[in-house]
């Protein structure tokens, strides 16, 4: 593909990410433009074919999170239009996204994941699903939206479930519970980069929203303080998890390691993320410049990356 000079940011849309999109965005668009990238952002809404044909980008960034920009719904619009993209294609990005499907593919790559099984909210309300602790969440949101930890001493599963102004689907994924230590890694084309350990702030309970994309909302350790051979598994399974699923450009993907076990064996994925947040309090960015990459760089990349049929 000759170098591009016209790039359409798609950023913002409709999902429960529509915020940290419009900051993904914004970062990418001014590193583009700041390397002399004529730049076009667009705020996604159901009209953005129309808006395309308009703009006649010569490849689209895609900042989008969350529900039609990370379901391989954008993703299958671009390659109806012909029109060069970045991160992963279609099937990979709808794998990805649902969670459980997700992981039928993970485990037959040999990658660790923790039982779960899919059920309707209402059904998720009435009785445990399982054994507490365990995690419900919706089956195909991000940024940890609709996630609640159910604790061994609660009587009841969280009456949120059942309230009218539920709008996370009908569906919910019911997960054991993993305890332990947060770590991501971020795979950038084939290679695996460094391995953080997110810890949250003090008076968050997990690595929810606010820990993600609020300043000082969690403490990223990196690298993380991991016995070599953990911290390398950790690596082979990101990698693993990227091929699996097909993905392509940057991913991330998020695990749990019980280090009460020993040699990794309490190490389980989470899940991974073929739109990675590329906000100033972003993991993959992080990770890129702990690689020697600054987020210029890295921005770079991901376009110079760019196709169609991915």
């Amino acid at each position: 593909m000759p170098k591009p000079t016209h790039i359409a940011m798609l950023m913002g849309g409709w999902s429960s990410e529509r915020e940290v999109s419009l900051r993904s965005g914004e970062a990418c668009a001014a590193a583009l433009e700041s390397q002399g990238f004529r730049v076009t952002r667009i705020d996604v809404g159901r009209d953005v074919g129309q808006k395309l044909a308009e703009v006649k980008p010569d490849l689209c960034f895609n900042a989008l999170h969350g529900r039609f920009g990370e379901d391989g719904c954008i993703q299958g619009l671009l390659e109806t239009m012909g029109i060069p993209y970045t991160h992963s294609g279609v099937l990979a990005s709808a794998l990805a996204m649902h969670k459980e499907r997700a992981k039928a593919v993970l485990r037959a790559a040999n990658v660790p994941v923790a039982e779960s099984l899919v059920i309707s909210r209402q059904e998720a309300a009435r009785a445990h699903a399982m054994t507490p602790p365990y995690v419900i969440k919706p089956p195909a949101e991000g940024s940890s939206v609709g996630v609640y930890i159910v604790r061994e001493d609660q009587a009841h599963p969280p009456q949120e479930l059942s309230s009218a102004d539920w709008d996370l689907g009908e569906e919910v994924m019911v997960e054991r519970y993993i305890p332990g230590r947060e770590l991501t890694c971020a795979v950038m084309g084939e290679e695996a980069l460094g391995v953080i350990e997110i810890r949250p702030a003090q008076g968050l309970t997990f690595y929810d929203y606010d820990a993600k994309y609020a300043p000082g909302g969690s403490v990223h350790v990196l690298p993380a303080p991991l016995k070599p051979n953990v911290y390398q598994l950790v690596q082979k399974l990101s990698l693993a998890a990227h091929r699996a699923l097909g993905c392509r450009g940057v991913s991330r993907t998020d695990f749990r390691y019980d280090d009460r076990e020993n040699e990794g064996i309490g190490l389980v994925c989470l899940e991974i993320n073929t739109q990675p947040g590329m906000t100033s309090t972003s993991l993959v960015p992080e990770l890129a410049n702990h690689s020697g990459r600054s987020f210029a760089e890295l921005v770079r990349w991901i376009v110079e990356d760019a196709s169609c049929e991915r």
